[in-house]
């Protein structure tokens, strides 16, 4: 009896952590509370309780209360005035149309990298900077002839402060390594520098706003060879509009402006780890990158 009660409790441990780790990929990163609530009874409570309504009414902000009407004869100067909009929500930011235009501006404006960093910290134009805790803007070497780009940056990177640090970064560490590279010859940027809520897909509002920022990091950086990780960040940054699955394994130009740069699209990291089968595929483009840092730079 007591094996079969141990196995029980395993089970039901392994199904919780099943169902944590579920809740983590999705973006589920905080806990309303650190006890839980019984909800029934709090609602037995409420109804023998004596009504709070009124008590709950007078303790409401007066903006938030619609002002009653004012007595017959009340002079006008008298009168409650109603709320001005400003004071019952933050400013809205930019129209998406005028924070892109804010955006390549300022992007065009930095003169190396760690001006384009100070800019992003000070770029209010693009909304998920208000919901992420800080920004992501890259890691690694920045002097090095391979850049990497993918599309967004997720929970583990939003702490970190760095792309590609989650489960996706590791295995990407080990896809470099295959090749013999690792972080301090490669450069690693997303798209969008801060994580979507939730690790949502970005808007393409969101997009517009940031490409000027990873264009110009991209020409700042000067690599030799550019590849985007993930079908977003090759539509994004290449014009393609087919899928990843069509689009990885041939090199393609990445203009710059002042240069033109040999790209590969392959595929994300994340998708790796739900389809393990597409890594022989990741492989063969791991390969064509390993050949072409091996000419030299500047070859066709």
């Amino acid at each position: 009896m007591s094996s079969t009660l141990s196995d029980d409790w395993a089970g039901d441990r392994d199904a919780l952590a099943d169902i944590l780790a579920f809740h983590l990929e999705a973006g589920v990163d905080v806990a309303l509370g650190e006890e839980p609530v019984n909800r029934f009874a709090e609602s037995e409570a409420s109804r023998a309780a004596p009504s709070t309504a009124p008590a709950r009414e007078a303790a409401r902000p007066a903006l938030a209360r619609a002002p009653a009407s004012p007595p017959v004869g009340e002079p006008a100067a008298r009168r409650p005035a109603a709320p001005t909009p400003a004071l019952l929500s933050p400013a809205a930011p930019p129209p998406p149309d005028v924070a892109a235009l804010e955006a390549r501006e300022a992007a065009a404006s930095a003169p190396d990298l760690d001006a384009l960093r100070a800019l992003l910290e000070r770029f209010d134009g693009c909304p998920l900077k208000h919901t992420a805790t800080r920004l992501v803007f890259a890691d690694g070497n920045p002097a090095a002839r391979l850049m990497l780009v993918g599309e967004a940056p997720g929970r583990e990177e939003d702490i970190e402060g760095k792309p590609f640090v989650g489960r996706s970064g590791k295995l990407l560490d080990r896809m470099l390594a295959a090749i013999g590279i690792d972080r301090t010859s490669a450069y690693i940027a997303n798209v969008v520098p801060w994580r979507p809520p939730g690790n949502r897909t970005p808007t393409p509002q969101e997009t517009a706003i940031c490409l000027p920022f990873i264009r110009r990091q991209i020409e700042l950086a000067k690599p030799d060879i550019l590849v985007c990780l993930g079908g977003p960040s090759a539509q994004t940054l290449l014009g393609i509009r087919e899928g990843i699955t069509k689009a990885r394994g041939r090199w393609m130009e990445y203009d710059t402006g002042s240069r033109v740069i040999p790209a590969l699209a392959t595929f994300h990291p994340a998708y790796l780890l739900r389809t393990p089968l597409g890594k022989r595929m990741a492989w063969r483009d791991l390969l064509a990158i390993e050949a072409k840092l091996a000419e030299k730079p500047g070859a066709p």
